[in-house]
């Protein structure tokens, strides 16, 4: 098929934190005519597409949010008249961004696009903790998962991933905490496991709580709502010991 003249971006804007995005990514958003941005992305960031057109196309779990096909073809239709479209993810695009649908559509519209990688919100949180998802002797792999599914999706066992691996990180999975305590103990997960709850990993308000497995629905209740990573393994056992209710990063300064 004939290709255009215009070109896509699928765009990594990070965890949250404006300062995270990758030279690359911040290059190209100077650079851009128009950018489709998402909910969770930072409005420090979107704002370095200081020449484009910015257009908010939702995308947050649980929330209302822009229907991707009609996302895919917008950015065919920007394609066709601007030079740099750019598509601003929140994390890293391949990682549960729905990426692959827009690469699929792009590729049946004969656009051409390019990746640009985000540093995704497990290891922003992996940093906060100052507790690395693999250690020696006793995290040598790691599994991100997540057990929500689309409408019209088949159910997915999300639960054996997590109970195959050493070190486990659920993304959006803070609404359904009660299911994956019931789901992971029924699998043989001791209800003593230690688990992490991350909410708005790198930003200022980023919060932290240590609990058990059987706590994990208790602990999720105190979420304000912003993203949340469930974190499982024994690499969280120290913290789980020590741990007292973490303040958000500009209280504590």
């Amino acid at each position: 098929m004939r290709r255009t003249s215009g070109k896509v971006w699928l765009v990594g804007a990070g965890p949250g934190a404006p300062d995270l995005i990758t030279l690359r990514a911040a290059e190209i958003l100077g650079r851009a005519d128009i950018v489709f941005y998402d909910a969770l992305v930072h409005p420090e960031t979107v704002a370095l597409a200081a020449r484009a057109e910015k257009i908010a196309v939702g995308k947050r779990c649980g929330k209302h949010s822009t229907a991707q096909r009609f996302i895919n073809k917008r950015l065919a239709d920007a394609a066709r008249k601007h030079a740099i479209v750019v598509r601003l993810k929140g994390g890293d695009p391949m990682l549960f961004g729905r990426a692959q649908e827009e690469i699929a559509a792009l590729q049946a519209a004969g656009i051409a696009y390019e990746i640009v990688p985000g540093v995704t919100s497990a290891l922003a949180a992996s940093a906060e903790l100052g507790v690395s998802l693999t250690q020696r002797g006793l995290s040598r792999n790691v599994v991100f998962v997540t057990p929500r599914a689309g409408a019209g999706e088949s159910a997915h066992d999300w639960a054996a991933s997590v109970m195959a691996a050493d070190t486990a990180v659920i993304y959006m999975g803070a609404g359904q905490a009660q299911l994956i305590t019931d789901t992971l103990i029924a699998r043989g997960m001791a209800p003593a496991a230690p688990v992490m709850v991350v909410e708005n990993a790198s930003l200022p308000q980023q919060r932290s709580r240590s609990c058990t497995l059987r706590a994990l629905p208790d602990a999720s209740a105190y979420l304000s709502g912003g993203p949340a990573l469930i974190m499982l393994g024994q690499v969280y056992a120290a913290a789980q010991e020590t741990a007292v209710p973490a303040l958000p990063r500009a209280l504590a300064a």
